[in-house]
């Protein structure tokens, strides 16, 4: 592949691919050639709150007692740098949290309204993290309040009724507080397969598109890989 792509647009829409638009931008071809390479599109601080105050929803992932990966769809707010989420104290995942309080939350930006601006960052976090469950009066009122506004903003009304549905006796309130994060910078990635991405924009490749990545390539027969 030599040149620039023409014509690509990357956009903020879940994962960022670029899209076909009629873009004027010049610059040179970025260097990727495939979608192997990708923890060097990682979000910076800023893009990390964007995308979390943004999206409505998460996936909530635990493990059963036999093992079994089981994730469920949540709204959440994010809140002092954890994932707070809630539910009915009597379903499963209440046990088995308490039983193994390890868990994964994963956000896109496919949890976007319809309305959010379109320079949000596209993409999806997955964060690996501990649990730990609230259910005293002071936690519930803002965690209520807090959730029943993200879901109904400029909506008075929408949003009493929401805490109304929320307060009731059998809830509980998981906080989860990251402990890893696998991003992926969808725009960012977009960016660089248009080439008009700038090389200080991307991350340094992690250790598995490094090390790992040159130990399976060597034991496929192929020369180790150095660049993007």
């Amino acid at each position: 592949m030599a040149g620039p792509i023409s014509g690509l647009h990357y956009s903020n829409l879940c994962y960022a691919f670029p899209f076909l638009i009629d873009n004027n931008e010049k610059s040179e071809m970025a260097q990727t050639h495939d979608h192997e390479m990708v923890s060097i599109y990682p979000f910076t601080d800023e893009e990390i709150d964007l995308l979390m105050n943004n999206s409505m929803e998460c996936v909530l992932m635990w493990a059963t007692k036999d093992g079994w990966p089981v994730g469920v769809t949540h709204a959440f707010v994010w809140h002092d740098g954890k994932i707070w989420i809630t539910f009915a104290e009597h379903r499963h995942r209440t046990k088995a949290i308490r039983r193994d309080n390890r868990v994964s939350v994963n956000v896109s930006a496919c949890g976007y309204r319809p309305d959010a601006p379109a320079d949000l960052p596209g993409g999806a976090i997955t964060f690996k993290g501990t649990g730990e469950f609230f259910s005293d009066d002071e936690t519930k009122k803002w965690f209520y309040t807090a959730l029943s506004r993200k879901l109904n903003p400029d909506n008075k009304e929408g949003e009493e009724f929401f805490y109304n549905l929320l307060d009731s006796p059998l809830r509980t309130i998981l906080a989860v507080t990251p402990t890893k994060k696998i991003m992926y910078n969808g725009t960012l990635a977009g960016k660089h397969m248009a080439g008009v991405a700038d090389d200080s924009e991307l991350g340094e490749p992690l250790d598995v598109d490094k090390d790992r990545m040159n130990k399976l390539r060597a034991e496929k027969g192929l020369p180790p890989r150095e660049k993007v």
